[in-house]
């Protein structure tokens, strides 16, 4: 399959869309939100063709206005109190080895919504026992107490992801901190320290090389010790997004998938089709030791590694500007 919008480690043949319907079908009966659908993730086909999917809870509106990011933002509606027992009955109808939720953020909360949060870790523990339960949460404000509220539901991943580099931080997370997104990770692994903390950005935004290894090393420093690390391609998803600036060659994400190893995380999961929340229980597989799942095509576009690494990126069309003409009066 050739394209000549992206290149050719962006393209990946799609399932049938009908596969996904069943899918669909069931979040709409259950009155549930999926970031797949919110945030237009272009594995979303894949994914739901395959009877998985992430739970966005908390609602479909966000408080803060990341310029990235596709869910709608807005003043929320009170928390659906039966939210997380239809997260739980829909892990089980799809029989989910490894059930993912994550949530918008509800800063219009004391807590964040982290009540809301360990509701539904214990809905899933209660219907699918013998599931693992990842969480991808907010920053909570930095909030210690809602932090460990989430933690001590003792969910097998605690996500929090950082999003970007430090030096591109305050314009694409205005809401966020650099710090305190680190804060919330390292708070994470001092009070559940068996527990697989978790951190995951977008490349091609504008970043150098530089920059996302001195995040590893935040990332790795003492008092955060995060052990997973997702990089992905940005991809726009609306014309009022953030601009993409380049499509990240895969010789780049095999360096850093290196990078990460030499500093100690348990796994790197990076190329240009992953997401934080993409292909989770394998990842989760590959932090414990276990085998890569052949299965799962070329996410990391590993067919495209050149033998010296000089694989170059790829800058992205930018969006036209039409010069504004001033008529002057004669």
């Amino acid at each position: 399959m050739v394209s000549r919008r992206f290149p050719g480690w962006l393209v990946k043949r799609l399932p049938n869309p009908s596969l996904a319907h069943e899918v669909k079908v069931l979040m709409r009966e259950k009155r549930l939100h999926t970031v797949c659908e919110e945030a237009h993730c272009p594995n979303l086909f894949e994914c739901f063709a395959r009877s998985t999917a992430t739970f966005m809870i908390g609602g479909d509106l966000c408080t803060r206005t990341c310029g990235y990011c596709a869910v709608k933002k807005g003043a929320p509606l009170p928390l659906d109190p039966g939210e997380p027992r239809r997260v739980a009955e829909a892990a089980a109808r799809m029989r989910l080895r490894h059930v993912v939720v994550t949530m918008v953020n509800r800063d219009d909360l004391a807590d964040g919504a982290a009540g809301h949060v360990v509701e539904t870790i214990e809905a899933i523990r209660g219907l699918l026992p013998g599931a693992a339960v990842e969480v991808l949460v907010s920053d909570f404000m930095g909030g210690f107490a809602a932090v460990e509220r989430v933690v001590r539901a003792r969910p097998d991943v605690f996500n929090h992801n950082m999003e970007t580099v430090r030096r591109l931080f305050k314009r694409i997370r205005p809401g966020g901190s650099y710090e305190r997104s680190l804060r919330v990770l390292g708070m994470a692994r001092e009070i559940g320290p068996g527990m697989t903390t978790k951190s995951g950005i977008m490349v091609g935004m504008g970043e150098a090389e530089e920059d996302v290894l001195s995040l590893m090393d935040d990332l790795r420093r003492p008092g955060v010790d995060c052990q997973v690390m997702t990089i992905g391609q940005y991809l726009a998803p609306q014309a009022k997004a953030v601009p993409m600036r380049e499509y990240i060659h895969p010789d780049v994400y095999d360096r850093y998938r290196a990078a990460g190893q030499a500093r100690g995380f348990a796994h790197v999961f990076a190329g240009p089709f992953v997401r934080s929340s993409y292909n989770a229980e394998e990842a989760l597989r590959a932090a414990q030791g276990g085998p890569r799942d052949q299965r799962r095509g070329d996410p990391e576009a590993r067919s495209f590694l050149t033998p010296d690494g000089s694989g170059r990126n790829v800058p992205a069309p930018q969006p036209r500007r039409i010069p504004l003409t001033i008529a002057r009066r004669g």
